[in-house]
This record gives structure tokens, sequence and C-alpha cells, in this order.
């Protein structure tokens, strides 16, 4: 697909005020306790005894239980106890007029993060809710962050404990809480995509979506409206109004990967955003606002591609601002068996396989090859080897031969020059030709009509790759 829109987990995209639910039989303790706490802008919910507590709790998300202990019909320490069943991570405030009660201790031997004895301090129990909260939220951001670090996304995973991907993440962590506009570089599949999310879910923009954009895989027209929307009748087709990505990014990431395919055109009118902040859409006379961060992706040497006019100088400064390189597998080979353990783990669950070990034969062949799809090539091998393999550990005949150093080669062999030119003369360009279009034609058939895998194939950009299948009448 070309386009995507990624939102934080459910957590962070439905944020709301941190929700309380407050359980004494006292009227008068759990009106002032509401009151109290709806001054500090949380949202609370009231029960009068244990068992509407205990109700409330199996149908509303609460994120902090305050609840006495002694109760007319359960107490507190098993209403903590239901809720636990429900959420265990639920954060407890017991209140007691004893201390040193058996209930107190049961109530945090049960996980209760804290006990006031009566009668107590306002300001501290403010201070404790705080403290609660702020605990709740940072266990949730961090969750987050090994999700993002950690789990699979289109370019597979950038994890590692080499130097120069510790120093990835510092510079991660560092830049994400700013506006500042990021371009990541580095070849294909060495997951600039995750680093983008990662950025992203950093940020303090991370509540609002980051959406992600192909510029390689889209014509210049479709980009144009992908990217910034149309009204209805601006174009054949365009039967009603349409918000482009900028607009659903709004306060939030847009992500554009591929930016040195993207058209003359499309650098000036994207030039104008990052510079005004102002867009229009197709066929639109109103000027917008567009209050985003952008992050931008490329494989190529964007400064050759300037010094080649093919890229806008003044747009490579803008997005060059804070630059960030994911370097290649081959240059942190001490990641490879990290790499490799995580996504054989993924695939031995995902296929039910009882394949939990990589034999050395086999990781010293992985650590010797030269990787040049980088980690979505391993993370290919390892699935490939997880599907074919028969015993509990990947063996060197479960990966492919191109890993194996294996002699016959998946490229082509040149040959010599007398064996292949004939005495009287050929036509090298028609020969060049027919060369070119066999391999686009095979490549297409691989990826299923898909032009941006099959591009992929070739090492080719889409852009050049659609250039030949329109050169070659190829469908």
């Amino acid at each position: 697909m070309s386009t995507s829109t990624t939102s934080a987990p459910e957590v962070a995209a439905e944020r709301r005020a941190p929700r309380i639910l407050v359980v004494d039989d006292e009227r008068s303790m759990r009106e002032m306790l509401s009151i109290l706490l709806k001054r500090e802008g949380y949202e609370v919910l009231l029960a009068e005894n244990g068992k509407s507590a205990v109700a409330t709790l199996e149908r509303e998300s609460v994120d902090i239980l305050i609840s006495d202990i002694k109760m007319p019909d359960i107490s507190g320490v098993e209403v903590l106890r239901a809720a636990k069943r429900i959420d265990k991570d639920i954060l407890g405030i017991m209140i007691t007029a004893f201390a040193s009660t058996e209930s107190a201790v049961e109530a945090m031997r049960l996980g209760a993060c804290d006990y006031l004895t009566k009668p107590f301090d306002l300001d501290v129990l403010r201070m404790k809710v705080r403290e609660k909260i702020e605990s709740r939220q940072l266990k949730q951001e961090n969750v987050l962050l090994k999700r993002t670090l950690g789990l699979s996304h289109q370019f597979a995973n950038v994890i590692g404990r080499s130097e120069t991907m510790l120093e990835v993440f510092k510079m991660i962590e560092t830049v994400a809480r700013t506006n500042s506009t990021i371009l990541l570089t580095g070849e294909s599949g060495t997951g600039k995509g995750l680093a983008a999310q990662a950025i992203h879910f950093h940020s303090l923009r991370r509540e609002r979506p980051v959406v992600a954009v192909n510029c390689g895989a889209l014509p210049e027209a479709l980009l144009e409206s992908e990217l910034f929307g149309h009204m209805r009748g601006s174009f054949t087709g365009a039967d009603a109004n349409k918000k482009g990505l900028v607009e659903v990014a709004e306060r939030g990431t847009v992500f554009l990967d591929e930016i040195g395919e993207m058209s003359a055109v499309m650098q000036v009118k994207l030039l104008r955003v990052l510079q005004e902040r102002k867009f229009r859409r197709v066929g639109g006379l109103e000027e917008m606002q567009a209050d985003i961060r952008v992050i931008a992706a490329t494989n190529q040497n964007l400064e050759k591609l300037v010094a080649e006019g093919r890229f806008r100088e003044d747009l490579f400064y803008r997005i060059n601002v804070i630059p960030i390189h994911l370097p290649p597998l081959r240059e942190r080979r001490e990641d490879i068996p990290l790499l490799a353990e995580h996504f054989l783990t993924k695939y031995s669950e995902q296929m039910e396989k009882a394949v939990t070990g990589i034999s050395h034969e086999a990781l010293d062949l992985m650590m010797r090859y030269e990787w040049p799809g980088n980690i979505r090539e391993l993370e290919n091998t390892i699935e490939r080897a997880v599907a074919l393999e028969a015993t509990p550990t990947v063996l060197p005949e479960s990966l492919p031969p191109s890993v194996r150093g294996d002699s016959t080669k998946s490229v082509p062999q040149a040959q010599s020059s007398a064996d292949v030119l004939p005495a009287s003369g050929f036509d090298l360009e028609a020969h060049v030709k027919e060369i070119e279009r066999v391999y686009i034609a095979e490549a297409l058939k691989r990826a299923d009509g898909v032009q941006v895998k099959a591009a992929e194939l070739l090492g080719m950009s889409f852009r050049s790759f659609r250039y030949y299948v329109k050169k070659y009448n190829l469908r």
C-alpha cells in the first residue's frame, strides 16, 4: 500500500482525563474527595459500598481505586481483589482508621500502592494521586516505546545492542520532543519506517496520528491529492471533497518515505508547506494551515541528486535539519544474533512450530553474509527457515542458497566477451533491451504485479521501474 495511517495505541489515541473511583460508605467523605479530585482535573466515579464499586469496575475503565477498608457489605480489600482480577494494572489507595490493621497489610500484599490513615492531610492525598497517575502513564509510555522499538513494522525491526544503534536510539530520544524536521537516511530495509514511528511516539505529538506516504509509489497528481486533499469536481472521479494526509495528521506527524522520488512540481509544493505552513487542496482556493511535523526518509544520496539538478537545494536544506543515518546490517554484525533470535521467536509463535534455536553453523553463515537487503532480508530469511525447518533448531539447509554461499548464485554471471560476441558482430542495444525486458517481466511475475516489490527485486527506484514497464509495454 502506498499510504498508511497509524495512531498511538488505544491508551494514547483515546487519551482522557485519568479516572478515579472513590468508594466510601460515608457520604460526606465521598463528596469531599470528589470535589477535591475534580479540581485537580480528574474524572471521578463514586460508589457508596463495596458491591456498587465492583459493579462500577465491571462497567467502567478505572485508573485509580480509592477505597475505605471497612464498609458494611464487603471490605475495601475485597473490592481491591475484584479490581485486580478485572485490571491487574489498576492502582489502589486504601483508607483506614488503623495503619497497623491486618486489613491494611493484606491490601498492600494484594497490590495496593499506598494507604492513608484517617484523618489524613488532603495535600498528601493530592500528591499521592498525582504520583500514581504519573507512574501509570510512564508505564504505558514505556510499553509504547518497547512496541515502537521492538515489534514488527513494515521495515522490520530496528533493535540492537551495537554502538551504532545505541547512538541512533540516543539521537531519537534527544530530537523526538522537538518539532524540527528530520531526515532519515539509509539503505532499503534498515528500518527507517520504524525509526519514524519511534520519533513520533516519543514526541509531544504522540497523541495525534502519524500518517505515512511513499512518494515513489504514486504518480504526481495522485500524490498531490493524497497529501493535500481535493475539492469536489477538481478532476474526473472527484465526487466529493476529501481531506489529504496533511489535514488528517493535524498536530501530528507526516512521514514522507522515498522523498528523493518526489517530482519537481511536488517538491515546490512541499517546500511551501515547510516554509509557510500553508497549503491548498487540489482545486481549492482556501489557504489552510498545516500544523504538522515532517519526517522524511530516503535510500538515495540527496546531495548528489541536488548536484545533478534532480532535487531542489532549498528543499534539501529544509528537510535536512536533523539527519539520522540508519546503518546497514553489515556494519553492525554484532546485532545479527539478537535480531535473528527476535525473528525466530516471532515466526515460531506465528506458525506454532517448536523451532527454538539456531545452529552454530547456520549462525556462522549469517554472520558472514553481506545482507544487501538488510534487516528486511534477515527477517525473510528467518521466516523461510522456520517454515522449512523440520527440527527444533535452524540448520544451514533451511537457509537460502545466497546466505549459504552456494556456487550457484541467483544473480547471473557475466560471460567472457569471446564467448558471446559473434565474429560478424551483433546489435548490442537490441540485446540489452531484450535482457531488460525479460528481467522486468520476470520481476513483475514474482511480485504478483506489484510494481513497488518488483522494483525492489531489481534494486531499482519505483519511478525508474515504472518507466521501463511503460517502455516495454508490460502489464
